[in-house]
């Protein structure tokens, strides 16, 4: 289940096998309400070690977790949500959990619409909302007891001094950031209108370029000796291509 295609010029992908499709948003949608979109693509794309602390508060080790399974705790309350900016119109709340009698596994499946999400088509849907969006999974394993234990109380302290924090606008920061650089060749109205993967692209590719710019500075100041560099691709501003 592999999507071939090249999501640049995308505003959606369909999700084989399912009649649902991932919209691929601009970005000014995502401003009219970024809290609620970041919010619904973390719960969308959530793995069982950023859930560690609420996991352990329910007596559920994380560790022994899967991301599926997580996806099946959290998606009574993500299909409360308003889903239109990830799925369109597809109405995802007469979606139910079946077991199949064939393997045992469970999947939710809509009678109304004939719409089933199984273990293989999460991990698909999952996989496009990262990479439309430009994250990376977060699937650590703690090494042993201690290390699990330690980390759950590090992630509940965190949580505890956040909890009454408010959101802080992270694209509306992004957009600011970038059209106020040289390289970046849209203004606020065209940045608008880019999709969310579209921004994403340029700004890595900015990134990149800053850095390169930064390295050859160095190099040529004589601070930086490039045989010591471990990771070569800082020496180019073209993102490595693999073929």
């Amino acid at each position: 289940m592999e999507n071939k295609k090249s999501l640049f010029f995308l505003s959606s992908v369909e999700v084989p096998g399912t009649g649902l499709s991932v919209r691929i948003p601009t970005v000014g949608e995502i401003l009219e309400d970024e809290q609620h979109y970041y919010s619904l693509i973390s719960s969308m794309t959530a793995t069982p070690f950023q859930y560690m602390v609420q996991l352990d508060d329910m007596g559920i080790d994380f560790s022994t977790v899967t991301d599926y399974q997580l996806f099946m705790m959290l998606f009574p309350s993500l299909v409360r949500e308003d889903t239109r900016i990830l799925f369109g119109d597809a109405d995802l709340s007469d979606l139910r959990m079946y077991r199949n009698n064939e393997n045992g596994a469970f999947l939710l499946h809509s009678e109304k619409s004939d719409v089933t999400i199984d273990e293989l088509t999460y991990h698909w849907i999952a996989e496009q909302i990262r990479k439309i969006n430009g994250l990376q999974k977060e699937n650590r394993r703690p090494g042993n007891q201690e290390a699990k234990e330690f980390r759950i109380a590090l992630e509940r302290k965190k949580q505890r001094r956040n909890a009454n924090k408010p959101f802080e606008p992270y694209l509306e920061k992004l957009v600011v950031a970038l059209v106020n650089r040289s390289e970046f060749k849209y203004n606020f109205e065209q940045a608008s209108h880019l999709t969310i993967y579209q921004f994403n692209q340029s700004l890595e590719q900015i990134r990149t370029s800053i850095n390169f710019d930064n390295t050859m500075i160095g190099v040529y100041a004589g601070t930086v000796d490039t045989s010591k560099i471990k990771d070569k691709s800082c020496l180019s501003w073209l993102p490595v291509t693999k073929r």
